[in-house]
Parts: structure tokens; sequence; C-alpha cells
């Protein structure tokens, strides 16, 4: 009973880690001992993250800036990653939207959000099998954690009209992974996160341009009275990759201070 919840030795990689959610489940790994990669599209912003964090929390923490919306910076990042010859926990957050009104919604802003934040995240994960399949054992599974959204089980509040609609087929897409993969030491389950203090949220999930965000406003407007915190979300994805999570398989744990149980 006494290590549950640890995590420490375990090698992580988080897709979308340079900032917003995959920084704050980041964080949360390499300060219980996790060695953590991040990846994001944006070289220059990854490589800054991954220096900042490794210097306020310690461990190691590195960069692999890739774009997970093609199969050519999938195929260049599970490259990378095959060198370290172990992978004990996947965090597919890595994520778009696009916001338009709907007489005007595009073809580009549709593909753009379903290419990175369902296609990219199957063949991620594909392409990951054997450096997972290698570190999961009976006892100690490897895990998959994809990053949903509550918009993925209610309808969202912008005109992000292909953002939901690519959560829930995420949720769902999580499910089917599951029942395949957990014959093989492979747990895989997802977070559907409401709001967080985070870039996408700030830009109206996508849409046009910076906005500026009153978030103890937003906070008010919650059942538990504030947004998400760090230690919200990295919680759970420390619990869903721990022992204490080794029996929850194929689940989407909504993480939004009771929004869709109030909606």
């Amino acid at each position: 009973m006494k290590n549950l919840f640890s995590i420490e030795g375990k090698v992580a990689l988080i897709t979308g880690g340079s900032r917003g959610i995959g920084e704050m489940i980041a964080a949360g790994f390499l300060a219980n001992g996790a060695k953590v990669y991040i990846s994001s599209r944006k070289a220059e912003v990854c490589d800054a993250t991954a220096k900042r964090l490794q210097e306020e929390y310690g461990g190691e923490c590195i960069s692999m800036p890739a774009d997970l919306s093609n199969l050519e910076g999938i195929n260049s990042l599970a490259g990378k990653i095959s060198q370290e010859g172990n992978l004990d926990i996947l965090v597919n957050n890595a994520g778009a939207s696009w916001g338009e009104p709907i007489d005007e919604y595009s073809e580009q802003g549709w593909d753009k959000v379903m290419d990175t934040n369902v296609k990219g995240v199957f063949f991620l994960t594909q392409k990951l099998l054997p450096l997972l399949r290698k570190s999961g054992t009976s006892e100690d599974p490897s895990r998959v954690i994809n990053i949903g959204s509550i918009d993925g089980i209610k309808t969202g509040l912008f005109d992000a009209f292909s953002y939901g609609p690519s959560k829930a087929a995420l949720h769902h897409l999580t499910r089917v992974l599951a029942a395949s993969l957990v014959k093989e030491n492979i747990i895989v389950n997802a977070i559907a996160p409401g709001p967080f203090p985070t870039w996408m949220l700030s830009t109206g999930v996508g849409g046009g341009g910076d906005v500026d965000i009153d978030w103890s406003s937003i906070g008010d407007t919650n059942p538990r009275g504030r947004v998400g915190t760090p230690e919200d979300i990295a919680g759970l994805a420390i619990f869903l990759s721990s022992r204490a999570g080794a029996y929850t398989v194929g689940q989407t744990i909504t993480c939004d201070g009771g929004v869709v149980a109030s909606s």
C-alpha cells in the first residue's frame, strides 16, 4: 500500500508538453521521479520548457520537437524516442482546434483538428507499441493516457465545430485501443479536462487570437468555484500511471470541477 502512487524511475513521453495541460503533467511527473520527454511542434518553445522544468523540478526533461498532425512527424518522433529503448507512459496530449462561424467553417480547419486530435493519436500509439510492449508486465503494465475534453461529452461554448467531435472520437478510440491492448500489458485510459488556465482556452479554443481571460470569473461559474490547477491534472495522470490505476481500463475520466455532472 505504501507506494501505490509511485512513478519513480518510469520513462514518459508527453506530446504537447511545452505548455498548458501537457506542461502541467510533465511537471508533476518530474516532481515524482519520472524521466520525461516532451514534444511539441515549435522547437524553440519545446526546448525552453524542457530546460525550465528540469531546472525547477530536477530529474531529466528532454525536448523532442515534432509535428504530430502528419505521419512524417509521427515517424520522426517515434524513431527518436525508440533510441531510449524504454517507454512506460505515453501521454497523448497534443491537440488542435479551429474556430470559425458555421457558414465559413473550412475544410482546412476540420482536417487540421481531426488529423491532430484523432489520427495523430492513433498512429503515434501504433508506432510506439514495440516500446510499450517491451516495458509492460502483468504486474506493472505500460500506460497510454489520451487527453480528451469535456467538449467531447457536452456541447462546447465556442464555434469550434470540429473540436468537440474530435474529442468524442478520441474518447471512443480510447475504449477501442484499451480493449485491443489490455491483454498485451498496455492499459489505455483518457482524461477529459474542463476549464484550466491554458493558452487554448484563452484563445477561444483555437479561434481568433488571444482573448483577455479573467480566470477568477471563469472559476466563479464552476461548481468547485475555481478553475483547474496543475495538481488536479497531474494527480489524475499520476494515478493512471501508477499501481493505483492498474485495474482501471478504457475509461474517460472527467477532471472538470463538476461541470459535466452539473450540466
